[in-house]
């Protein structure tokens, strides 16, 4: 399966009819190569040929039976990272992330492990081991046009991924993102949404009308390109490695 896609709304044709694609297949090439190369303890690959421009970024990891998808790992950055670097790391970090807690399981606290692991870093999910390769497909988002919301509800569903910043009942400040593909795919609401991403942020409170009216929202776009291992099977029997 090769999938690339962005936002082809009418607003953004009349902004920029000359529109050209950031994220390419071969991002997702790439993502796969530098995964089989860690799984097999081989020589990562060398830098690609797409564009080295700096963008946040996300990349998730499914698993595929039949014709579900089953989420297998989503990490990336709302800071920009030069592509080649950026996705080679996030394709990674959950291995960095669990040999690091491994090691310092015995002898770290939590505050320990948050000072040196991104919130971002997805612990959610074991390293994928390479029996799993033939079932994988890899998503790669580019996102772009982050704006401030007015409140909470000022997001439109399958347009705009939402950034959330909210405070704690221990007064500390979180954070949480669901990127733009999500509420639509959940079949979510607005309200639905950002329920759930409090939840997933750690809030474990009452949720009222006056505490979702105090939520911070990032609202963003994204580009995003899924392909399946099968199709970076036949793209490795027609191209040479990088």
């Amino acid at each position: 399966m090769t999938d690339c896609f962005g936002l082809n709304t009418p607003e953004n044709q009349k902004e920029d009819k000359l529109f050209k694609s950031i994220v390419t297949p071969e991002m997702c090439y790439f993502c796969f190569d530098t995964l089989v190369a860690h799984l097999k303890k081989e020589k990562y690959p060398k830098s690609p040929a797409f564009a080295n421009q700096k963008y946040p970024l996300f990349v998730t990891w499914k698993t595929i039976s039949g014709q579900v998808r089953n989420l297998r790992g989503c990490i990336g950055t709302f800071t920009a990272k030069y592509l080649h670097e950026g996705l080679k790391e996030y394709t990674l970090n959950r291995y960095v992330y669990w040999v690091f807690l491994t090691k310092l399981l015995y002898r770290t606290t939590q505050c320990c492990v948050c000072e040196c692991v991104s919130a971002l870093k997805d612990s959610r999910f074991q390293p994928i081991q390479y029996d799993e390769l033939p079932h994988l497909e890899c998503g790669v988002s580019i996102l772009t046009k982050f704006e401030q919301a007015k409140n909470y509800l000022d997001w439109e569903i399958g347009v705009h991924g939402i950034q959330m910043e909210f405070v704690n009942y221990d007064g500390k400040v979180k954070s949480a993102t669901y990127l733009p593909e999500v509420a639509k795919d959940q079949g979510w609401n607005k309200m639905e949404t950002i329920d759930s991403l409090l939840r997933k942020g750690g809030y474990k409170g009452q949720i009222t009308e006056d505490y979702r009216q105090s939520v911070q929202i990032i609202r963003y776009q994204s580009e995003k390109c899924i392909i399946g291992y099968r199709e970076y099977s036949k793209h490795i029997r027609r191209h040479k490695p990088y």
